[in-house]
């Protein structure tokens, strides 16, 4: 069976920091392309963070570029999004999506995802003081 958990999200003020976590069930994250991709209410769900499934290179949209960093722990079958000096803009729905592609992180972190891939329920970050 197939299937991603994430878990971090909270309520955190702006200026916080907060650690994302998508962990892996039935796959393997590291021959996986792997994004992290959000929803906010009005708005298509857009890609934030991504990681290529061969070379490991990374991919991060320019609002949260030098902010947020994107890693996997092999060993735990697990991605982690660290989110620093958060923003209001930053809140939204996280989901962990996860496919057995050869792509760059670039492109796997275009538009609102592959309805294909694996998908986590999402976790909820909210940034308001």
């Amino acid at each position: 069976q197939v299937q991603l958990v994430e878990s971090g999200g909270t309520l955190v003020q702006p200026g916080g920091s907060l650690r994302l976590s998508c962990k892996g069930s039935g796959l393997r994250l590291d021959h996986h392309a792997v994004g992290w991709f959000r929803q906010t209410p009005g708005k298509e769900r857009e890609g934030v963070s991504c990681i290529g499934s061969s070379d490991g290179g990374t991919y991060y949209r320019d609002s949260v570029k030098g902010r947020f960093s994107i890693s996997r722990d092999n060993t735990e079958n697990t991605v982690y999004l660290q989110m620093n000096n958060l923003k209001p803009e930053d809140a939204g729905l996280y989901f962990c999506t996860a496919k057995n592609i050869i792509i760059s992180a670039y492109y796997w972190c275009q538009g609102s995802g592959d309805v294909y891939a694996s998908w986590g329920q999402g976790t909820q970050v909210t940034v308001s003081s």
